[in-house]
């Protein structure tokens, strides 16, 4: 029975402080004045021991659901290239999703991709309140504090955000290797979907296979809020879920974007244009 015990009543959120991550982000140290900062939302599946995997099995927190396969390997990958500074979650997007606005319906899955999470089912806003505090609001923080240190060298930066998208979806195969979203500013997303597309082997999605305008997302709070440049970087996760194929990966985003980056365009307020 593998969600019987968890709809006994008990509080699976009273952590120990041996229990607690003391870390809900892992930042790769980079030079601030790199012009680029690497975000992935995404990174991880972990949960802490306290809330007994949310009541899922371990089959399913290998999914999709449970974090973007393979996007943590490019992220650290452009990193290495860029020597640019990364942050990657390390906690489940079925905790909460630092991807959505605070209040958004889906900032805590109850139901995803038809799999029920009994962790999840009962939750209040007090839970709520406690997962935005102890993960949320950590990694917005370290995003924001990214921010400031590019911006004390005289440089904007660019904000990449990396995630990953099943090959198929409730039962359609998805034709797209890579997927390029954006929303208002779609300076560094148009050219970067020409520089992947020229490629005979690839087929890219513009805004596929999801549409990047969602209020409240990441590149919402720190990018487009603040006129940077942009674009968020979606592949297919059967062409990434080896290491070595999630770094081949990140290797040639790097080099694709490099020449990319170059264009000053990309160092100025789009909301000025």
């Amino acid at each position: 029975m593998p969600y019987g015990w968890f709809l006994m009543p008990f509080s699976p959120y009273a952590a120990t402080p041996e229990d607690a991550p003391e870390h809900p982000v892992t930042e790769i140290a980079g030079d601030p004045s790199s012009g680029v900062i690497i975000l992935c939302d995404h990174a991880s599946n972990e949960i802490p021991p306290e809330y007994r995997a949310l009541g899922m099995p371990e089959d399913q927190l290998s999914r999709h659901i449970a974090y973007d396969i393979g996007a943590a390997g490019m992220a650290r990958r452009l990193a290495d290239v860029f020597g640019a500074p990364a942050l990657l979650t390390n906690f489940s997007r079925l905790l909460i999703d630092p991807n959505r606005g605070e209040d958004d319906p889906t900032l805590v899955m109850r139901l995803s991709d038809g799999a029920v999470v009994p962790g999840n089912a009962r939750v209040d806003e007090a839970e709520v309140e406690r997962r935005i505090k102890r993960f949320y609001r950590p990694y917005d923080r370290a995003i924001k504090a990214k921010i400031a240190d590019a911006m004390a060298t005289g440089i904007r930066p660019v904000i990449l955000s990396i995630h990953s998208f099943t090959p198929n979806w409730r039962g359609y195969p998805r034709p797209w290797h890579a997927g390029i979203l954006w929303a208002k500013d779609h300076r560094l997303s148009q050219s970067l979907i020409a520089a992947l597309a020229a490629n005979d082997d690839l087929v890219v999605g513009d805004n596929e296979p999801y549409n990047g305008a969602l209020t409240g997302d990441v590149i919402d709070r720190h990018a487009l809020a603040n006129g940077f440049s942009n674009t968020l970087i979606e592949i297919r996760q059967d062409l990434i879920a080896e290491a070595a194929d999630a770094a081949a990966w990140g290797e040639r985003l790097a080099k694709t974007l490099g020449p990319l980056l170059e264009h000053p365009q990309h160092r100025e307020d789009f909301r000025l244009a």
